[in-house]
């Protein structure tokens, strides 16, 4: 049981930083970024050339995949994603929009990085061994802090910051807060470009861990979406609560039912259906309309 928990909180603490970065971006923009996943899988390979590529040290490379991400969200948001907004009147277009931008991402992954597994060498070595109940490499404990402690960051910033307060209002009511003053289109951008650079570390962080290929984009969007109809669509609370109850369900889901095949994500699938079928909103949604 302790084994099942430690890996459950593992694998939450980095679903639940994945999922932020795509509800930050749906509850300012109402945007379902279907390139969240190739954003990810691209982080992870700006830290893999610089650590691998350059020999520089690992927090620089994370450093690079995260103002790399920033700057390609906000350009993304500026130049694609606001005309779009502004032009059309039909929702369908962001999506088309998204789906776009995550083919071209994959086809420019391939071209710079190719599509075989790349990671980086380990950065802390050795293994936990707590009385044989939680056998964990410390690297992945290393990484899990880490995630948990860059989660405390964004809420604390969310919470306490004049940008965080402008986007909050933003994300509540973006009538009211243009009304307010609110420079709709400057907090759009930086919310993009926060979201984006969330993907891109966790992605740097766990090309210490499972190594990251182009294959990787389309089921960590998968991924980040179950978390968020999980928790509620655009809200921060819910996208972490998600992200930890998919951690908890896949840790259980592998140790319980190893001995019946791959079947984890058939049964979390089924379960999901059967949750939105009660509660279309999410844990921590409201209702829709």
């Amino acid at each position: 049981m302790e084994q099942i928990l430690a890996n459950g909180l593992y694998l939450g603490a980095q679903y639940a930083l994945i999922a932020l970065g795509l509800t930050l971006i749906f509850s300012l923009m109402n945007v379902l970024n279907f390139a969240h996943g190739q954003m990810y899988v691209f982080g992870g390979f700006v830290t893999y050339t610089v650590v691998a590529q350059f020999g520089l040290p690992f927090i620089v490379g994370l450093l690079a995949s995260a103002a790399v991400l920033a700057v390609m969200g906000g350009l993304i948001e500026k130049f694609l994603f606001r005309p779009v907004i502004r032009r059309s009147k039909r929702e369908e277009s962001t999506m088309l929009l998204a789906a776009g931008i995550a083919f071209f991402l994959d086809a420019v992954i391939l071209l710079l990085f190719g599509e075989k597994q790349r990671g980086v060498p380990k950065i802390v070595n050795g293994v936990l061994n707590w009385d044989m109940r939680i056998i964990m490499p410390y690297d992945r404990i290393l990484i899990g802090v880490l995630a948990i402690t860059l989660i405390a960051s964004f809420i604390l910033f969310m919470q306490y910051s004049r940008t965080g307060r402008a986007m909050r209002a933003l994300a509540q009511d973006r009538m009211a807060a243009q009304l307010m003053g609110v420079d709709v289109d400057r907090y759009s951008m930086i919310g993009f470009a926060l979201g984006a650079m969330l993907a891109g570390l966790v992605g740097g962080l766990l090309v210490t861990i499972t190594g990251i290929n182009l294959g990787m984009g389309g089921p960590t969007s998968v991924k980040a979406f179950l978390m968020i109809m999980i928790g509620g669509a655009g809200v921060i609370s819910g996208a972490i609560a998600g992200g930890f109850i998919l951690g908890m369900m896949e840790s259980v889901g592998l140790t319980l039912l190893a001995a019946y095949g791959d079947i984890t994500y058939l049964v979390i699938f089924a379960t999901l259906m059967v949750f939105l079928a009660i509660r279309p909103q999410g844990l921590m949604g409201k209702p829709w309309g």
